[in-house]
């Protein structure tokens, strides 16, 4: 493996330790990364101290080494670790240890060990593989568990017993799904059994910790994979039950619905072949997540999820809080896919109106080819003919928003004439008057009634408030300058 240790912090490493009396190992993600063929920016340095007066070795040697190659190392004394950052790397320093764990806490007690011990208290076989970085055998590839031949069966196996590596840090369990996902590897038989056994110890973990490696779940390449061992293990039950309850079929006098876990399985693959964008994999993951609550059997007509998306959308809020993802930004766009997720669907299966369009780009705003993304990847019918005719028409409604959005602008629009505008030129205060106007100029330019225009929404204005027997004052038979208020309005305002 020498050859393999091409960066100069690996020989800078190497000479501190020796200075100091330190065996030092790099260990874990790194070497795994590195026999994949995959460029780690993590690298984690074990180091293994023989002289009793020296505490705390991997904070000595990160200081050495940092102290020799003139950049800052950040000091976590709590911990007994330390870090440097080398360009574009991260390298972090550790004494080896051994942990023992509390059954209600994944928070080992932590003492001195050997290379051995920190090895056996590693999470999976293919991250227990350690290189020396010790002149007797610089290079040499330390496998205690088969790692290296775990890797080659693309296999994910603990170090120890299952469950014991499971039920000392049950986060473990979600990290070897995690790199089932993401490395296409298999879960040992007994692991993933072992897993199922002690699923109910998930629940000492933090959500953050567990939305964590869901996430990064959600992120891997051909993410139902992770789904289905969170499925068939269990722990997506205690995790994500909504998601959970999606699984199943119904059959009444001889009519089926499909099973919407595994469709919702399909249209997020089919979302993450085409866009790494996280939180549109959420809306992928969401977009029919109400369908168990709006399931009904209707005798004449079959099974109907009327108003999924609505129900969806406000279902988003509490499982984003629940599962302690962000509640800004990206809460509100998944919201808005989820809700508007039907929209294109039912523009591609009629005549494509011009109104029908504008409203939609209305409503998406900036997220409209997000949505359309996940409309196309959300026909997952087996008969291929339907596949194609949906994708075609979805070609049409593309079509249309471009020409549409070309002519209206009506991304992110903002009315011609404002609130502002209305009560100024009517003298108002706020009030039920001025938002029935607004409301009309905007149906009128959804409609294509008036063009998207100043003067256009500024007579039609002027209309709508002489029905409402509203007397405009001097001078708002024109447009006022935008932002510009009257002194009379002013005012009526104090």
């Amino acid at each position: 493996m020498q050859e393999h240790l091409k960066h100069p912090v690996f020989e800078v490493v190497a000479s501190e330790a020796a200075a100091l009396g330190i065996d030092a190992y790099v260990i874990g993600g790194f070497v795994r990364d590195l026999i994949l063929g995959r460029v780690g920016k993590d690298i984690d340095i074990v180091a293994v101290g023989h002289n009793p007066e020296i505490k705390a070795v991997g904070i000595v040697l990160a200081e050495a080494v940092a102290k020799k190659l003139k950049v800052r190392v950040n000091v976590f004394r709590n911990f007994g670790t330390a870090q440097i950052k080398l360009d574009d790397l991260e390298v972090e320093f550790v004494g080896a240890r051994k942990e023992s764990y509390d059954r209600n806490s994944r928070k080992p007690v932590v003492e001195d060990g050997t290379l051995e011990d920190d090895q056996n208290r590693r999470d999976f076989t293919i991250n227990a593989m350690a290189i020396s970085l010790n002149k007797k055998n610089y290079g040499a590839l330390l496998d205690p568990f088969g790692g290296l031949k775990h890797l080659e069966e693309k296999l994910i196996q603990t170090p120890l017993d299952p469950d014991i590596t499971y039920s000392d840090d049950p986060l473990r369990m979600m990290r070897a799904i995690r790199f089932a996902s993401k490395l296409n590897f298999t879960i040992h038989p007994e692991s993933l059994d072992s897993i199922a056994r002690n699923k109910e110890r998930i629940k000492i973990v933090s959500m953050e910790r567990i939305t964590d490696e869901l996430n990064k779940i959600i992120l891997s390449a051909v993410p139902s994979v992770g789904f289905k061992h969170l499925f068939n293990t269990g722990l997506l039950a205690i995790i994500f039950p909504e998601m959970q309850l999606l699984y199943g079929v119904e059959t009444i006098e001889g009519k089926s619905h499909k099973d919407n876990f595994y469709h919702t399985l399909q249209v997020l693959d089919n979302v993450a072949e085409r866009s790494d964008n996280l939180w549109l994999r959420w809306a992928a993951i969401l977009h029919d997540i109400a369908k168990p609550a709006t399931k009904r059997f209707e005798p004449n007509h079959g099974w109907t999820f009327h108003g999924h998306e609505d129900r969806g959308a406000r279902m988003v809020p509490k499982i984003f809080t629940r599962l302690k993802l962000p509640l800004h930004e990206s809460m509100r766009y998944v919201q808005k896919l989820v809700q508007l997720h039907l929209r294109p669907i039912v523009l591609s299966r009629e005549e494509v109106t011009d109104s029908a369009v504008r409203r939609l780009l209305f409503d998406a705003g900036n997220e409209v080819d997000d949505l359309m993304l996940l409309c196309e990847c959300d026909i997952t019918s087996k008969q291929e003919e339907r596949v194609k005719r949906y994708l075609k028409n979805f070609e049409l409604v593309r079509t249309k928003l471009k020409e549409i959005e070309e002519k209206d602008h009506l991304r992110n629009w903002q009315p011609p004439v404002t609130g502002d505008d209305i009560m100024t030129a009517f003298n108002l205060l706020p009030c039920r008057e001025v938002g029935i106007i607004k409301n009309v100029i905007r149906e009128s330019i959804l409609d294509g009634i008036i063009p998207s225009e100043r003067d256009a929404a500024w007579q039609l204005m002027l209309d709508e408030g002489k029905k409402l027997n509203l007397s405009p004052i001097a001078g708002a038979e024109k447009p006022f300058p935008l932002n510009t208020k009257t002194e009379t309005h002013e005012n009526t305002k104090q």
